[in-house]
């Protein structure tokens, strides 16, 4: 059944007809399905559309890696009302863009998984919620896994809201509040929510999600924004069209905003521009549509100011008030990003059409305009800048945005950003979760030991054979952990962190404990020496395929570099051999994703990315110039 968006009278003295709400959560406890759900129920589909699941995870990369790693926002008409759903990203390395969502709504839904119940990111969305002093539901999702636990988990929710408005210092009215906050039990896979808690394992009694749809209408307030002020529309985000150029998404806080109309463009650096409202579009569904105009409370799209910014105000301009700018947590990992330096650059089977510095600066500079959460700082080389984010994966997202966009560049290992704190300098540190069995706990700690970190909590699971510990650790002990974590636990544990402030240094450390596999000279690899270097290490690289001196060829098995003839053919000799003799059996090679190269890398390496290839290798690849370098170091230490 198609559902039609209210009518809406000229003049609006209340926004009875609207919601704006924000579904946050950890990752993977079911938001963006959730969101599905709402949309197909509320005839957003037409009857004969394809469903397709996760709809509104739209890039190419959310849907690789099932993680929503942009804001968006999608309108459902239920009931006479509008509901404007702002689905956010559960990582806290994309924390900029849920501090850009929150910005938009008047309420949040809190979804946790009723099996793993409320993990770091949890604390870290709610924490932003109440800091906005957003009225919280409580939705307890996948009710039907084998292991779900209920009434745990609600308790375990409420003890963390508890603590955070205590943390806060919240006022005791809104914690009561809290206390008695609504609780929904939903399926979202299977489209039912309830008020009424089902038993473990079993999905809700009701037939759709209409009992969830009843919570958002009574419990998240209407808008309380002013519709005979004057105008004030704050840019949340940004949006692009090959036809109407960069559309600015926004709310609009005061007054009314038409189409054709002239607005006072307020800017960052205080100045006040004239500009025109060519197009107005407000979200139907999934698709946007042309409005004529917009009211306070509203959550539209206008297009016609090429430059606007994220933070910007749309306002009267004839009696401009800009708005406070959107602020956000501070950057804690940065890596160094510039040109493809070495010997294969533009000479890979799939190259790279992007390789000038001047390309990449305009690239880097373009992700700023969208990305609040993210910093671009020069360097002392012209063609390297340092890119500062939230975390590794932030970075790495950006990087490989740019690879398949087809440049070619070269990436520095992850590093901390620190702070100098009474004449003392402060690294940042991480709050780590880690589920594992109870046969890996002793690999776990003692791995988490080496790296610093401290356990802070240890709960044994009642209806599992799984240990929960929560660790701080510096950020620098997490760089390169996951990979060897799941090695330790054979691919059974998982693990969650969340920057959990500063601190002071800990002193030196030293994550990876093996050493690099070094080609030595250029070639191509002959599967004669990669049978003959099977027993040094693993290798990340097969026969055929094309090396340069300084690249790293793989992971030694001990401490220290090994540089290796990766290329040395086999001498044919006069004798004849038996055909057993000459069958080489070689074992794959272990091929590194973006990621895994990056936390890999050692200080003196870096990360060569191009549209067809992944390459670890040396900073400075001249074997003889790395000896100097490496002695110099060790008499500037001594």
């Amino acid at each position: 059944m198609s559902v039609t968006a209210p009518e809406r009278s000229e003049s609006t003295s209340g926004r009875a007809d609207l919601r704006n709400v924000a579904i946050v959560a950890h990752v993977d406890h079911g938001k963006t399905t959730l969101v599905d759900a709402m949309l197909r129920q509320s005839g957003a589909f037409a009857a004969r559309a394809e469903l397709v699941d996760r709809v509104m995870d739209s890039g190419d990369l959310e849907r690789e890696k099932g993680i929503t790693i942009l804001a968006k926002n999608t309108a459902i008409h239920r009931d006479g009302v509008t509901i404007n759903v702002i689905d956010t990203p559960g990582h806290a390395d994309f924390g900029g863009e849920v501090e850009r969502g929150l910005s938009m709504v008047d309420g949040v839904v809190l979804l946790v998984d009723a099996s793993e119940g409320p993990l770091p990111q949890t604390r870290f969305v709610l924490r932003k919620a109440l800091s906005a002093h957003l009225p919280v539901i409580l939705v307890v999702n996948k009710t039907d896994r084998a292991d779900a636990r209920c009434a745990e988990v609600v308790d375990e929710s409420l003890e963390l809201l508890l603590e955070l408005a205590t943390d806060l210092d919240l006022d005791d009215d809104v914690v009561a509040h809290l206390l008695d906050l609504p609780v929904i039990y939903a399926s979202a896979r299977a489209g039912k929510a309830s008020t009424e808690r089902p038993a473990d394992g079993e999905v809700p009694d009701s037939p759709d999600l209409q009992p969830l749809f009843d919570t958002l209408m009574t419990e998240v307030p209407a808008p309380a924004d002013d519709p005979n002020g004057v105008l004030q529309a704050h840019v949340t985000n940004l949006d692009a069209s090959a036809y109407l150029g960069r559309i600015a998404l926004c709310r609009v806080r005061s007054g009314r905003i038409r189409r054709g109309q002239q607005v006072g463009w307020c800017r960052e650096n205080g100045t006040v521009t004239r500009v025109k409202v060519t197009e107005l579009l407000r979200t139907e569904g999934l698709e946007r549509v042309s409005a004529e105009y917009a009211d306070a409370g509203d959550i539209v799209a206008v297009a016609g100011i090429s430059e606007v910014t994220i933070g910007d105000t749309l306002a009267d301009p004839d009696d401009p008030h800009p708005l406070p700018r959107i602020t956000v947590d501070e950057p804690a990992i940065a890596m160094t990003i510039g040109t493809n330096t070495s010997p294969m650059a533009g000479r890979d089977p799939k190259p790279g059409s992007k390789l000038t510095a001047r390309l990449v600066k305009n690239r880097l500079d373009s992700e700023l305009v969208g990305n609040v959460s993210m910093r671009v700082l020069p360097t002392e080389r012209p063609d390297t800048w340092e890119v500062q984010g939230r975390g590794e994966l932030a970075l790495a997202i950006l990087v490989e945005q740019m690879r398949r966009e087809g440049f070619e560049l070269t990436v520095g290992k992850p590093e901390v950003v620190t702070k100098e704190v009474d004449g003392k300098v402060h690294e940042p540190f991480e709050r780590l979760s880690v589920d594992v069995p109870d046969e890996h706990l002793g690999a776990v700690t003692q791995l988490l030991a080496a790296r610093k970190g401290e356990l802070l909590e240890m709960q044994h699971s009642a209806s599992s054979q799984n240990v929960r510990m929560e660790f701080r650790v510096p950020s620098r002990g997490l760089i390169g952990f996951r990979t060897e974590f799941l090695t330790e636990t054979r691919g059974t544990g998982i693990a969650n962190q969340l920057f959990d402030g500063y601190g002071p240094w800990v002193g030196e450390l030293r994550a990876r404990i093996s050493g690099s596999l070094i080609a030595d000279r250029p070639g191509a690899v002959t599967g004669h020496a990669v049978g003959l270097l099977a027993d040094r290490g693993d290798l990340f690289v097969g026969p055929t395929t094309t090396v340069y001196a300084g690249m790293v060829i793989g992971e030694n098995s001990r401490s220290e570099d090994m540089e290796v003839n990766i290329v040395r053919e086999k001498k044919l000799t006069n004798m004849r051999q038996s055909s057993q003799d000459v069958l080489e059996r070689l074992t794959p090679p272990r091929i590194l994703s973006l990621e895994q190269a990056l936390e890999f890398c050692s200080e003196d390496e870096c990360v060569e990315v191009t549209p067809g290839a992944v390459r670890i290798r040396k900073v400075i690849l001249d074997s003889n110039e790395r000896h100097k370098a490496r002695n110099r170091s060790k008499q500037g230490l001594a």
